[in-house]
């Protein structure tokens, strides 16, 4: 709220520069409307904070990490990352072709002293470059798959345009958090991040008996999610994963677009 209200004293600090007297009524007229919305969306994501934090307790989240409990290959079934290996999944949103290419990269990163795997993601739309990520993983002991933050950059044409959404786990805060557990039960419901304000994806688990088909093919026993961010309370998707494959389908609830896997290459 104070982030919001201080947006709009500068906002109406620009509207004052303004010398033309219509120009500077207008500049404030919208000021004070992007004021309203932010303040509402400020309602709506202590709301949806708050659901969070009835459902995992009061204390505070300080995942412990141990970083000889970590192993070089991520095997999980649900979620293996094996260098060489390309993901690729092909969608529609809102009338243009998107293309998601998920590649297992064999550079690593160090993080809280645990050797990640470096995984390359990017977006095209109709073919242009919109979205390019360097997101890091690593495996425990026990199977589960970590998150430990991410380096991503949206573009519109030549030009980066945000790095929001960018962290990494033990700078300001920033900690990491389960993007696959090892023996995933329904009603599981965890953090998958942790970078307040900026990355607080969760996910639930909300079934492992989905029969799924993608063009790649059809999967049974599929784990099925729901994921979720505060920072976007309307947001909502269900992603599917299938054993010895990892991803193979995201629906995004509120926009109804879906992106399934149509090809994995392997040895690139």
């Amino acid at each position: 709220m104070a982030g919001a209200k201080s947006d709009y004293a500068l906002a109406l600090g620009k509207c004052a520069n303004l010398a033309d007297p219509a120009a500077q009524k207008a500049c404030q007229a919208q000021a004070k409307a992007d004021l309203a919305d932010a303040l509402g969306g400020c309602k709506d994501q202590l709301g949806a904070r708050q659901m969070i934090c009835d459902r995992l307790g009061p204390a505070p989240y300080q995942p412990v990490i141990v970083p000889t409990n970590f192993v070089a290959t991520i095997n999980n079934p649900l979620y293996p990352l094996i260098p060489g290996t390309t993901f690729i999944y092909v969608g529609i949103l809102e009338g243009a072709v998107e293309s998601n290419v998920v590649a297992v990269t064999p550079n690593t990163k160090v993080i809280l002293g645990v050797t990640c795997v470096e995984v390359r993601d990017t977006v095209y739309v109709d073919g242009v470059l919109t979205e390019d990520t360097l997101d890091w993983f690593a495996q425990d002991k026990d199977g589960n798959v970590w998150y430990f933050g991410e380096n991503t950059h949206e573009r519109v044409g030549n030009e980066i345009t945000t790095i929001e959404g960018s962290f990494k786990s033990g700078v300001d805060g920033a900690l990491p958090g389960i993007i696959m557990k090892a023996s995933p039960a329904v009603g599981d419901f965890y953090r998958q991040e942790f970078d307040l304000a900026n990355a607080e994806d969760l996910a639930e688990i909300v079934s492992l008996t989905n029969t799924v088909t993608v063009p790649y093919g059809t999967f049974t026993n599929c784990l099925k999610t729901l994921e979720t961010t505060p920072l976007e309370p309307d947001a909502r998707e269900n992603k599917y994963y299938a054993s010895g494959v990892g991803p193979i389908l995201t629906i995004d609830l509120v926009g109804g677009e879906t992106l399934p896997l149509v090809q994995i290459l392997t040895g690139q």
